[in-house]
């Protein structure tokens, strides 16, 4: 048996303007998880592509059980292989839990003359992996009624019923519950038992140290070095991976808390089983952080606010004024901004540029004879944008859907810093990005609370839920059951306390 399931030698990719991996190797032993890891824009995700064969690499070799081979495309490496469960997903929502799962490989029978789609095996195949990744979910609902966490676990169960040689996961607990991840570490072992080799992306410390063998370290699309996970502490794996200490990895703050801003009133959505009676203050200078599990209704009430989601009953205060919010531009000319937690799905314009996603919320803002765009103005902005957050791009001219997921959500940050609201409501803002990455995102934050902003932040991570909010309301099952307001009273306990009063 060869010493490595997987070997990437001296992988080449340029994209206009940026070699995205320059001379990249990767030597993934069978039988373990290697964590890949690197700050945002690294290449981590490139290279990646390049082993399932969605990029074509410049240069380099690819040996699977130390044969030499190609990757055409992505059905090549799942017939050698090789499968992937997608840090971004793209699932198709009208479609079944079943049908999503067996997208492109339906089992087929004999109809007369003709082959259909065996829909029986597709259900009880579905069941059966479903099963094996424990998630209890029906194989013919459609997969557009499940939550993001749930859609991912599709996704797990999908790679897994490929039943590879070698399984990369991008980031795939960014948007599972506790409950779930221990599910997907339970899957992990057993693969691991069974001699598959695993890649694992994650930019979460604490998942890297419990699941994790050896780990290999990319910055600026070159590789750093490999490592036993066992010999590494956390703090040397963000040394390797920024290039510096990162001592504080939560900004201090010294926001002033001011006048009340934002206040909700008995808010009550439409659908019985969301949000019902919630009421909360928001201050001037404030981040006021959400905690709850899923299925809390946390990111549901802030669509509600935003005019997203149907609001039945309630009322919603700017500066002491009620405001009528039916929809998104109803809130945007009331002051408020909101950064969504599925970046994908309702974040960013992927085909449009850096320049039009920044843009798209202020060009109402440079309007020349009310219907021309100023286009020299539009442009200081976005390039003031870049800057300030470190974009990694070539020029505001690039597909945003060519950045790395972390480069993604700057250029959502930039959309509402340009739009200057008053209140922003920033829901899972570091999911899917790595801690130097986070460090920025951060100290932007507390930047606009020192300049008067208003912030309201859902954070899944309770670390950053305690690290940086100056108040802290807990939800659970559509009911704000606590408020936590002193400092030495925030703590995880309390926390879940409150998250799972009902």
């Amino acid at each position: 048996m060869a010493e490595y399931k997987l070997e990437l030698k001296g992988i080449c990719k340029s994209f206009p303007g940026v070699k995205a991996l320059d001379n990249v190797q990767l030597s993934v032993r069978p039988g373990t998880v290697h964590a890949l890891m690197g700050e945002n824009g690294a290449g981590k995700s490139t290279l990646m592509k390049c082993l399932f064969g969605i990029y074509k690499m410049d240069a380099g070799e690819i040996y699977l059980d130390g044969e030499k081979i190609e990757v055409k495309d992505p059905d090549d490496a799942m017939s050698k292989g090789i499968a992937m469960v997608h840090q971004e997903l793209q699932p198709v929502l009208a479609r079944s839990v079943g049908e999503n799962l067996f997208l492109g490989r339906f089992p087929t029978k004999n109809y007369g003359p003709l082959k259909v789609i065996d829909h029986k095996k597709m259900y009880e195949d579905t069941k059966m992996w479903l099963d094996e990744v424990g998630m209890d979910f029906d194989p013919k609902a459609q997969l557009g009624s499940l939550s993001i966490g749930q859609m991912q676990s599709v996704e797990i169960a999908k790679a897994v019923s490929h039943q590879a040689k070698v399984v990369i996961f991008d980031e795939p607990t960014s948007s599972l519950s506790d409950k779930e991840v221990d599910a997907l570490f339970r899957i992990m072992n057993d693969l691991r038992d069974k001699g598959v080799a695993m890649i694992y992306i994650s930019h979460k410390m604490d998942e890297i140290k419990r699941i994790a063998d050896d780990i290999t370290v990319m910055r600026d699309g070159g590789y750093v070095g490999t490592w036993p996970a066992a010999e590494m502490t956390t703090e040397q794996i963000i040394a390797k991976m920024v290039g510096r200490e990162l001592t504080n990895v939560y900004p201090d703050k010294d926001n002033e808390i001011g006048d009340v801003v934002l206040e909700v009133k008995d808010l009550c959505s439409i659908h019985e089983k969301s949000f019902q009676h919630v009421s909360f203050k928001l201050r001037k200078g404030e981040i006021l952080g959400f905690g709850g599990l899923v299925g809390a209704q946390r990111t549901e009430l802030m669509e509600g606010i935003f005019g997203i989601r149907g609001v039945a009953s309630g009322e919603i205060y700017i500066h002491g004024k009620k405001v009528n919010i039916k929809h998104p531009i109803d809130a945007m000319n009331a002051g408020i901004g909101l950064i969504t937690e599925d970046r994908r799905g309702n974040g960013i314009f992927g085909c449009l540029s850096i320049k039009d996603n920044v843009g798209v919320s202020v060009y109402n803002k440079y309007l020349k004879a009310g219907f021309v765009l100023d286009h020299k103005e539009i442009n200081k902005v976005v390039d003031e944008s870049i800057e300030k957050l470190r974009i990694k791009t070539p020029s505001m001219k690039e597909h945003i859907a060519n950045l790395s997921g972390g480069n993604q959500q700057k250029v959502i940050v930039s959309r509402w810093l340009a739009n200057d609201p008053d209140v922003l409501i920033m829901d899972e803002p570091t999911r899917g990005i790595d801690v130097g990455a986070k460090h920025e995102i951060y100290e932007i934050m507390v930047d606009l609370a020192k300049q008067g902003k208003a912030i309201i932040m859902i954070s899944s991570e309770m670390a950053e839920l305690l690290g940086m909010s100056d108040r802290v309301c807990v939800m659970c099952n559509g009911r704000l059951t606590g408020e936590i307001t002193e400092k030495e009273e925030m703590s995880q306990a309390n926390v879940m306390q409150f998250a799972t009063r009902f």
